[in-house]
């Protein structure tokens, strides 16, 4: 089994994952109501919900190695995470998606021009109501 340190190269942070690691409000709310309208067809306080933290589904962005699977990054992401942590306080992957990242183009000094290398991004979606407390944000 390959080392999980070095699956998960390091965490990617720009707005848009920062963003996404703490929750989808919109989503969360959407779902709350959708399921209260299952519950009860009729009733219009069915649309009056509140989102707390446990409703809340968050995904996390992590730059992985280029020859790493899904399933292998759910195991590492787990590994990582849950190392020294008990049964009821560990975390549980539901969803990963990878996107293959090409290196742009760029110049190498004035007549010469190179490439950036290539990367693999990950995205990691987390069961409903938990989070990583060090990610990075």
């Amino acid at each position: 089994m390959k080392n999980p340190h070095n699956i998960i190269l390091r965490p990617h942070i720009t707005e848009k994952s920062v963003g996404l690691s703490y929750g989808d409000d919109q989503g969360a709310l959407k779902r709350l109501r959708n399921e209260a309208k299952k519950a009860a067809p009729g009733d219009k306080k069915a649309r009056e919900v509140q989102v707390t933290d446990e409703d809340l589904v968050r995904k996390y962005t992590f730059i992985v190695a280029r020859d790493a699977n899904k399933i292998e990054i759910k195991s590492a992401i787990e590994a990582i995470y849950n190392e020294g942590k008990k049964a009821d306080q560990a975390i549980s992957v539901t969803a990963v998606r990878t996107v293959k990242v090409l290196g742009k183009k760029r110049k190498r000094g004035q007549r010469s021009s190179g490439f950036e290398p290539d990367r693999k991004k990950a995205i990691v979606t987390l069961a409903k109501g938990q989070m990583l407390e060090d990610y990075g944000v």
